[in-house]
């Protein structure tokens, strides 16, 4: 069940990760140039939504995954 912690999770995580990562990338491609923040802006624009989708459907997978993982290591 997706519950209004779990949003304002994938909200917070989902942009700390998509600025991050699309800056890199867009650091990485473009490197330092004039129209920098906007590539950068373009390119998580894209990403953030993405990446809140992602966390809210992936999130129990992992839970899962590592509760599982866990089990095992002990």
């Amino acid at each position: 069940m997706i519950t209004l912690p779990k949003i304002i999770f994938a909200l917070v995580m989902g942009g700390l990760m998509s600025l991050t990562i699309t800056f890199a990338i867009s650091m990485v491609r473009e490197g330092a140039a004039s129209n920098f923040l906007w590539l950068w802006f373009d390119a998580w624009s894209i990403a953030y939504p993405v990446a809140i989708v992602c966390i809210l459907v992936y999130r129990p997978v992992s839970e899962w995954v590592t509760t599982a993982l866990v089990k095992k290591l002990k």
